[in-house]
């Protein structure tokens, strides 16, 4: 099975030529309306059906038992990030520029286009500039997740983004990145996952033997003969 991460040009494009599963990241439903649109409607010009590929971006889930506990729960973790890790992992994420160098409690500077992950330096820049957010704010938000969608509340107000997320066309099934090992794992797969299967949104039995059975994908045919390539 191959999975591609990312979300540039030549990206989605490596991914609707060849991927069958795409790893990504968007902050809002319409960002995540836009990309699955995108990157489904890519699909044809290569022969593939919109089936054979699945979008499934990342999120950090914080779950708490009510909304007080999820948000005291996220609070502590933020408060475990040490400053100069946060600005370090910022600076790396944003194109490899040192934002030690610029006041920490200022605004994200302009900066240079990177030569290298462009759709997330694209998402962070974006995030900034929508929440108002300074270097320090920005590191913060991003150390945990690292730019993904981070979703903090009850198994149900949980339950009620990602559903909406999946319903309108903004993914076809979610990556979980807990927020802690085992524990936020735990969480996720006692509180959220019987909620999910209530609603009817989460399987009560695997499909298969395989993840690419569990995920929906056909088995590739094997063709024994390459395709020629005309040389001019």
């Amino acid at each position: 099975m191959v999975v591609q991460a990312g979300s540039s040009e030549p990206g989605k494009e490596l991914a609707a030529r060849t991927a069958e599963v795409v790893f990504t990241a968007q902050q809002t439903l319409a960002d995540a309306q836009a990309f699955y649109s995108d990157l489904k409607g890519r699909l044809a010009k290569y022969g593939r059906s919109e089936s054979q590929l699945k979008i499934m971006p990342g999120i950090f889930p914080v779950v708490g038992r009510t909304r007080q506990e999820a948000e005291e729960k996220f609070e502590e973790l933020q408060e475990l990030i040490h400053p100069a890790v946060g600005v370090g992992l910022l600076s790396y994420m944003i194109g490899d520029f040192d934002l030690s160098q610029y006041p920490l409690d200022g605004p994200v500077p302009e900066l240079p286009e990177t030569n290298g992950g462009k759709s997330r330096q694209h998402l962070l820049f974006d995030l900034a500039r929508k929440d108002n957010l300074t270097i320090n704010q920005l590191a913060k938000r991003i150390a945990g997740a690292r730019g993904h969608w981070q979703v903090v509340g009850t198994a149900e107000d949980i339950v009620d983004l990602l559903e909406d997320r999946f319903k309108n066309g903004g993914a076809d099934g979610f990556n979980v990145m807990p927020p802690t090992l085992p524990g936020g794992l735990t969480d996720f797969i006692e509180l959220v996952v019987p909620e999910l299967r209530r609603r009817g949104l989460f399987r009560s039995e695997y499909e298969g033997a395989t993840l690419r059975e569990n995920l929906g994908l056909e088995v590739p045919r094997w063709n024994p003969k390459p395709k020629s390539v005309a040389a001019e």
